[in-house]
């Protein structure tokens, strides 16, 4: 299907409208209080009486379909003409210091992805300054590792990644050493203090697999539930808040600079086997690469069900970034097994256990085409769905 096709529906639904669902619902009371202090953002997601709008409510979004038509039409008017005119003059009077000149020079890259072959599959990951990456260094030589060996592996990769991940534009990045990070021969400081803001549901995952084999994996996200606060009223474009991954320490890769990247948690998978196709990925923050790594060995199996390894007990490990005031590896159980707490000890996490499906756990999205066959999961802790849809009669 061409694009333009994509952004008229896309507006079409905008214009029409939506129903608020729960977890929307759930990201507006919390943060209603910064949506409030945004014009843009007051009159798009609160009713007449000043209150977040209820569940089920109707959502339109005139403005926003507005910019999806101009950019059927044209895809460049985002960062050229008189759409990227109207978007830069709407952040200045915000406050941002982005001009018309600085959309303008923003180029799209189709670069090379990660990969490594595990058992006959290849598994393919975002670059740098992704953190992607991180996924394939857990799995290693093995996508069918014990819980807690996956744990350990983990938290060295994430004590790897905090101290490297940074745009490969401006700073050399050594994806290697995530590999010796995962291995024990490459040993960075342990994880302290309170760690990143917490995402809290802006993060969609969505996977596609065709009867031929095509995939696409795609994680789309303004960082945290409504990005920066920031919605330009002109053209109902929401602004994110990933900025806030970069380091304001001068001697880190990732310091804050001009024309730099945010490091970023998105963790888009795809792997391809003999007779296999999987695209894979999941909302979930920085804990993405250890939540994929999980469920993706068993995907890779063509006989497995994925509505029931989605369905599984998982644990996640982090800080703020999970609702904890230290680093904490939380599990999805009654209660912490002695080996994922024996881990955890010595990595200086606290434990937590928590009941089954909790949120923060991550939001996997699984299409598959294994065996000749089309299958699909949605992760039930999701507002989500999955469906195999038949094409035209030959």
């Amino acid at each position: 299907l061409p694009l333009s096709s994509a952004l008229t529906e896309a507006a079409r639904i905008a214009e029409e409208g939506t129903a608020v669902s729960a977890g929307m619902r759930r990201a507006l009371l919390a943060n209603a209080d910064l949506l409030r202090t945004d014009p843009g953002s007051r009159a798009a997601f609160f009713d007449e009486d000043g209150q977040p709008l209820a569940e089920g409510t109707r959502w339109r979004q005139p403005a926003l379909a507005h910019t999806l038509r101009t950019l059927a039409d044209d895809p460049s008017a985002l960062y050229t003409g008189e759409l990227a005119g109207t978007l830069a003059a709407g952040l200045q009077k915000l406050g941002s210091p982005i001009t018309a000149g600085d959309l303008a020079a923003h180029r799209a890259e189709t670069t090379t992805p990660v990969s490594r072959t595990i058992g006959g599959v290849t598994w393919y990951a975002a670059p740098a300054p992704s953190q992607a990456s991180a996924l394939l260094a857990v799995l290693g030589d093995d996508a069918g590792r014990p819980s807690a060996e996956l744990l350990e592996r983990s938290i060295r990769v994430a004590q790897a990644r905090d101290a490297l991940l940074a745009d490969p534009r401006v700073a050399e990045v050594d994806l290697g050493r995530f590999t010796g990070a995962a291995e024990g021969t490459d040993v960075f400081a342990p994880l302290t203090g309170p760690g990143v803001p917490r995402p809290q549901g802006d993060t969609v995952a969505v996977t596609a697999v065709d009867d031929e084999g095509r995939a696409v994996t795609l994680i789309q996200s303004v960082f945290q539930s409504f990005g920066a606060g920031l919605l330009e009223p002109e053209t109902g474009i929401v602004l994110h808040s990933r900025g806030s991954a970069f380091s304001l320490d001068p001697e880190h890769p990732a310091f804050l600079r001009p024309g730099a990247r945010p490091p970023h948690t998105l963790s888009p998978t795809v792997a391809v086997g003999d007779d296999l196709v999987l695209a894979l990925g999941c909302q979930g923050g920085r804990a993405q690469p250890w939540i994929l790594s999980q469920v993706a060995g068993d995907l890779t199996d063509p006989g497995s069900d994925a509505a029931e390894i989605l369905g599984r007990d998982r644990w996640v490990f982090g800080a703020r970034d999970i609702g904890a005031d230290e680093p904490t590896l939380v599990v999805e159980h009654g209660s912490v097994a002695d080996d994922l707490a024996a881990v955890a000890a010595a990595a200086g996490l606290h434990t937590v256990a928590r009941g089954a499906q909790w949120d923060e756990a991550g939001h996997v999205q699984v299409s598959r085409l294994a065996g000749g066959a089309l299958s699909t999961a949605s992760d039930p802790r999701a507002d989500g769905a999955a469906e195999i849809v038949a094409g035209p009669a030959a």
